[in-house]
């Protein structure tokens, strides 16, 4: 119980950030929608050169980074000098590496642009790619970020890399907000293709990677706090950087053709975008994504992220049990808040796509259905996402790659397919192929690491969803009871769109809780025995 509290305990802390930062981050697609519109080619000329940044620091460090610093830092940290050596050289190493990609992915902006669009006019591309020049140096701080992060992360200091993004969605909210004031809406005025002049390419371009830049130096501060001074460190052979590169090079493949399966999914979603039309396209799967992913980063990822570091010590120990105990309980616990957030996402897809994207029924409903068909796939991502931090807790980043191989080989072919499909539901399939996927890479997953630690509490693990998928049910028919009552109201616009979200989804929550305490789910009770104890204390 004490392991889960001081779980418990990290993980608010990151999931108050996290939170605090997502619901910022909602506020900007909500603001972005109003400035440029979602569906109209500006939009997606933007989402795409905004985007590329990210998905080339995924590719380039981001799972490297994520799997490689927090077991070689601990690892490390047994050393002599506490591994302050060793950090510097692979941070030395990270930061040349990652300055040098970035210059050239600047230069390279007219390629990118073209390898991620398709179908577009010469005059759509020209815009994404003045957009792409102010955007691409976000990749660096990306990967700042996250490695400062880590380093954190390595020395048991969460909070700070979980609230750092809340100061780059400020800075890009009041970048959006200073658009709005000076060129006003896309309502208002059309953003048109030809109205584009530089100080508006630069304003709403440059403070999307002016956040991103300060969501990375931020990190300084709490590195001083903790006693942490970098010292730029040469001369790389010979100091143990050897297993690192090893790991590095097989997350490196694994990021490599997961990026070229985004690949094909981001030109098929620009396939479908006819200007005019309002069909989903890819400015609509950026926002459907975002929905997707907002209960996997609360909880998922606060979870996994402090987990992570206690994962990598126990394998450096070969303690087996704690492994294992560690891994269930992260599973079962994220399962329990992904259950919710299936049955909540499903019946409430349409109002939560008009909060986002703006008014529009039409457009709301497309949206919503592809949120539908992506949070199929929500529970087995986040299990999947669990399972991938012990096989590099283990220093094994070659197993990982050879689950995503056959997903990724899967789902590239499956969404080429989905383009014979009438445009209107091609990003919906999309979404639903890659649920199948999740799905996929899970069980793949778990079947390994069961043969390999020799047991994963499986039983433990299925008993405890099987019980959250019966309180989601009887949560989603409430849901959808409610809904019957007013079902012009939740889509009239988009104040009413949020308030038959709140409304709704939290009576769904009290049916979930209720049905879970009903069918005594032990994670729930966790939960609330923490939380009472807390209550004591405080008291």
């Amino acid at each position: 119980m004490s392991s889960f509290s001081s779980l418990a305990k990290s993980s608010a802390i990151m999931t108050a950030g996290t939170l605090t930062s997502r619901v910022l981050g909602l506020v900007k697609a909500s603001l972005l929608a109003t400035a440029i519109g979602v569906t109209a080619v500006q939009a997606d000329a933007f989402d795409i050169a905004n985007k590329v940044p990210n998905t080339l620091y995924m590719l380039l460090a981001g799972g490297v980074v994520n799997a490689v610093l927090v077991p070689q830092i601990v690892r490390a940290s047994k050393r002599e000098d506490g591994g302050e050596d060793f950090t510097n050289r692979l941070l030395t190493l990270s930061f040349m590496i990652l300055a040098a990609v970035s210059v050239l992915a600047t230069l390279a902006a007219p390629l990118l642009v073209w390898l991620y669009s398709s179908g577009w006019s010469p005059e759509q591309m020209a815009l994404a790619t003045a957009f792409a020049y102010w955007c691409l140096p976000q990749l660096f701080f990306y990967g700042l970020y996250t490695l400062l992060g880590q380093v954190l992360n390595a020395k048991s200091s969460f909070g700070p890399y979980m609230w750092a993004p809340v100061l780059n969605n400020i800075v890009a909210i009041g970048g959006l907000a200073v658009f709005i004031l000076i060129f006003g809406t896309n309502n208002a005025s059309p953003h048109e293709l030809s109205t584009w002049t530089p100080d508006k390419i630069a304003l709403i371009a440059g403070t999307a990677t002016l956040g991103v830049a300060a969501q990375a130096l931020i990190l300084i501060w709490p590195l001083k706090r903790i006693g942490f001074k970098y010292k730029p460190t040469f001369g790389f052979r010979g100091v143990g950087l050897a297993s690192a590169g090893k790991v590095a090079f097989w997350t490196f493949a694994a990021m490599l053709i997961g990026q070229l399966g985004f690949l094909v999914i981001s030109r098929v979603a620009s396939g479908a975008s006819v200007p005019g039309d309002g069909n989903a396209s890819n400015a609509a799967y950026t926002n459907a994504y975002l929905v997707f992913m907002l209960p996997h980063s609360l909880i998922a990822v606060s979870l996994a992220t402090a987990l992570f570091t206690s994962l990598a010590k126990d394998a450096a120990e070969k303690d087996t049990a704690a492994v294992i105990g560690d891994f269930s309980m992260g599973v079962r616990m994220v399962g329990l808040i992904n259950a919710f957030a299936t049955a909540a996402l499903i019946v409430l897809a349409s109002p939560v796509a008009m909060v986002i994207a703006g008014t529009g029924r039409e457009q709301a409903m497309a949206i919503g259905l592809v949120i539908i068909t992506m949070v199929f796939g929500l529970v087995p991502f986040s299990a999947n996402y669990l399972a991938q931090r012990v096989f590099y807790a283990y220093e094994d980043a070659k197993t990982p790659f050879f689950i995503q191989l056959p997903q990724i080989i899967f789902q590239s072919l499956a969404v080429l397919s989905a383009s014979i499909f009438p445009k209107s539901v091609t990003v919906a399939i999309i979404g639903l192929v890659m649920s199948l996927g999740y799905l996929f890479a899970m069980i793949l997953s778990f079947s390994i690491l069961k043969k390999r630690l020799g047991e994963i509490d499986l039983k433990e693990i299925l008993t405890a969803h099987l019980k959250f998928l019966l309180a989601a049910i009887v949560a989603g028919g409430a849901g959808c009871g409610l809904l019957y009552f007013f079902p012009d109201f939740a889509l009239a616009g988009r104040w009413q769109a949020f308030a038959t979200t709140a409304l709704v989804g939290s009576v769904m929550l009290v049916f979930f809780i209720g049905a879970c305490y009903l069918l005594r789910a032990r994670e729930l009770h966790s939960i609330i025995d923490v939380v009472a104890g807390k209550l004591r204390r405080a008291a």
